[in-house]
């Protein structure tokens, strides 16, 4: 981790820590950045009051962090798409300040108005929380690995190993529930979903789980790919056609190209049938790993789109 202050070996500028975020830089200093490390989002604005109450506590708890966690700084009046934007990806803008802590690409926890300094230290402290390992890290690699390579029995065996030691560790949870799914135990994944210990219901790593297991469960209805790849040539504009191909593409492996399908969904319309192209985008890039080059490409294209 980075260490601020003084002359340490490498102490991280302060500015490495808290910077002004805007639609430019946002894809890059919020959700690509919290891949590696928590960042703190402080939505606020130069006419709020509380803004500048809260604004200097959060500046000093990510400080006292030294590293552990980042902040942006978002002034919503200066970046009014983005904040539209955002609004309508379900962020609760409306009223500021309004705080979001995001953790490996999408936000997961936030709070709003003026807080005391303790409930400050307490959000920041949960979230460091949620970004360590509790020193199983490696095991829950090994695991991992594992299912990577097609050893999901293996891998179920060190989940829960792991979760034997700590019941409510987000990473071998939702890892024992997608290694269920390798195996084709889906109700047996769905039951541990079902179950999931309050304290990581809203984690990333079981988000994760519960949108692979809502594709797994979309498979097994998925049409035949070259009867509905012929429907989507004969009509191009026919978009339950196309959202239809692109759920058979996945359920076939073809992951990328059923984002690409999408995507053009969005393009075309991005209002059908209830923004249902892109709820299925984020439910896909939900189930990749947050390091994915297809999540993180297509991201990119979806942001682009919605903040046209």
């Amino acid at each position: 981790m980075l260490e601020l202050g003084g002359n340490q070996t490498g102490a991280a500028p302060a500015g490495d820590l808290i910077k002004d975020g805007t639609e430019e830089n946002f894809m890059a200093e919020v959700v690509e950045a919290s891949q590696e490390v928590p960042i703190i989002v402080d939505f606020w604005a130069t006419w709020c009051g509380p803004c500048k109450t809260l604004g200097p506590m959060l500046e000093a708890a990510v400080t006292a962090a030294k590293g552990k966690v980042r902040m942006v700084k978002v002034d919503v009046d200066a970046n009014q798409r983005l904040a539209q934007a955002l609004s309508q990806q379900g962020l609760p803008l409306q009223s500021i300040p309004t705080v979001v802590a995001f953790w490996q690409g999408r936000p997961v926890d936030m709070f709003q108005g003026a807080v005391p300094q303790s409930e400050i230290k307490t959000f920041v402290d949960k979230l460091i929380g949620l970004a360590g390992d509790g020193g199983l890290g490696e095991a829950v690699e090994a695991a991992e690995q594992m299912l990577a390579e097609g050893a999901a029995a293996d891998a179920a065996q060190t989940f829960a190993a792991i979760l034997g030691e700590e019941p409510a560790h987000a990473g071998a949870y939702g890892g024992l529930i997608r290694a269920h799914l390798a195996t084709g135990a889906v109700d047996q994944a769905e039951a541990m979903l079902a179950n999931v210990p309050d304290e990581i219901a809203t984690a990333p790593e079981i988000d994760a789980a519960r949108a692979q297991l809502e594709l797994t469960r979309q498979a097994e209805s998925a049409g035949p790919l070259t009867d509905l790849a012929a429907a989507v040539e004969a009509d191009p504009s026919n978009l339950q056609a196309r959202f239809d191909y692109a759920q058979a593409l996945h359920a076939a492996g073809n992951v990328e190209e059923a984002v690409e399908e999408l995507i053009d969904i969005v393009r075309r319309d991005r209002e059908w049938n209830e923004a249902a192209a892109k709820t299925q985008l984020f439910t896909i890039f939900e189930a990749l790993k947050p390091n994915d080059p297809v999540a993180l490409k297509g991201r990119r294209k979806l942001s682009s789109l919605l903040f046209a």
